[in-house]
């Protein structure tokens, strides 16, 4: 990766509500209101029934992020970035009009923390979940733990606000979170002058990017790296939108160094634009969704880890490090040769000015590394 790089872990939606949280040592209140399920430790029986039976309950907090976990250590990234999709709440104000509600109890705050992130993302369509109150607690709970939130807030500027992470020698890493209605964030959850929420962003335009810009210009200072973190786009399916694509690159013309998009259940395509890392759709991380049938050609079971090397004097990328996981007993463990092969294949194709690295013929299958091409 480069001693002098500045690496940052990045990787996609990290639920650790309904299925998960009833695995847990604190599980919180299990009902549901969905269509055909009723009680979250159903989504724990649809599990067991694919990749077989739980170690006995409760497992421990550190279970669901698997052998990630390993992978973290080994690399030590000097920043660590997840989408939290879940509200961290006992409320129960469950959202009208929506047909999914992720919540989890603040008293298994220990298992987001066992991966030590630097910041939760929340702008996105599942932290208002359980309404204002849960959006309190959960914003609350988080920052009584010491954990670092970008996306939303008491008010408009709280939620726009960068979260600022130090690199050292006075550098920081500021990341601007953001979501879109694509993605399903209805627009009254978006946070006002006088009202708690998300930042919304109503669409990829180009007022939009002179806002969004502007903010990154005004907060940069001379050796900051500035991430933006947006939630948006189809849960399903490759193509990204012409107006995306522009969008993010007048992001990185902007100033912003990397590009982190999320909601997609599966990875999306990946650019290199101007020597900056744009990921469309990091795909699923961590959640209960073994057993739910459908777009099994997606394989939405494997899921990465991302961990990009970006020179600490420009931004640009150096490299970025790929590690491939399999979602089994709600836990992450390392993907097969087979599974990670394809993977691999698939990034080749969706990608646009990345390489796989010369000597990857070494490393572990379901490792490997991309640099500029």
């Amino acid at each position: 990766m480069g001693a002098d790089a500045v690496t940052v872990f990045l990787c996609g939606d990290v639920m650790l509500g309904r299925g998960v949280d009833q695995v847990l040592p604190c599980p919180g209140d299990p009902e549901l209101r969905e269509g055909y399920v009723r009680d979250a430790r159903d989504y724990v029986r649809l599990a067991e029934a694919v990749n077989g039976p739980l170690p006995p309950l409760p497992v421990g907090f550190d279970w669901p992020w698997g052998d990630a976990l390993g992978v973290l250590d080994a690399a030590a990234p000097a920043a660590r970035v997840i989408n939290l999709e879940t509200s961290v709440t006992r409320s129960d104000d469950f959202a009208p009009g929506k047909a999914v509600h992720y919540r989890m109890h603040p008293g298994n705050l220990p298992c987001l923390a066992a991966a030590g992130p630097d910041v939760c993302v929340l702008a996105n369509n599942h932290v208002l979940d359980f309404g204002r109150r849960g959006l309190h607690e959960t914003l609350r709970t988080l920052s009584r733990a010491g954990l670092r939130t970008a996306g939303a807030g008491s008010d408009a500027t709280e939620a726009a606000a960068p979260a600022a992470v130090p690199l050292g020698g006075g550098r920081r890493l500021l990341v601007f979170s953001f979501g879109m209605p694509s993605s399903g964030i209805p627009s009254d959850w978006a946070a006002t002058g006088s009202r708690s929420g998300v930042a919304y962003v109503a669409g990829p335009g180009a007022a939009a990017v002179r806002e969004l810009t502007g903010r990154i210009r005004q907060a940069k200072r001379p050796g900051d790296l500035a991430l933006a973190s947006v939630h948006w786009g189809s849960n399903w399916g490759y193509p990204v939108p012409r107006d995306d694509t522009a969008f993010a690159r007048a992001l990185v013309d902007g100033g912003a160094d990397l590009v982190h998009g999320h909601s997609s259940h599966h990875p999306r395509p990946l650019e290199l634009y101007r020597g900056r890392l744009i990921l469309y759709g990091c795909g699923d991380f961590i959640d209960d969704y073994e057993g739910i049938s459908g777009y099994e050609q997606y394989r939405d079971d494997l899921r990465l880890l991302y961990l990009a090397a970006l020179e600490p004097d420009t931004g640009r990328l150096a490299a970025l490090g790929i590690t491939a996981f399999q979602a089994r007993a709600l836990r992450l463990c390392l993907a097969s040769p087979e599974d990670s092969r394809w993977l691999r294949q698939l990034l080749d194709r969706i990608g646009t000015g990345l390489r796989t690295r010369d000597d990857d013929d070494t490393a572990p299958p379901h490792t490997w590394t991309l640099v500029p091409a």
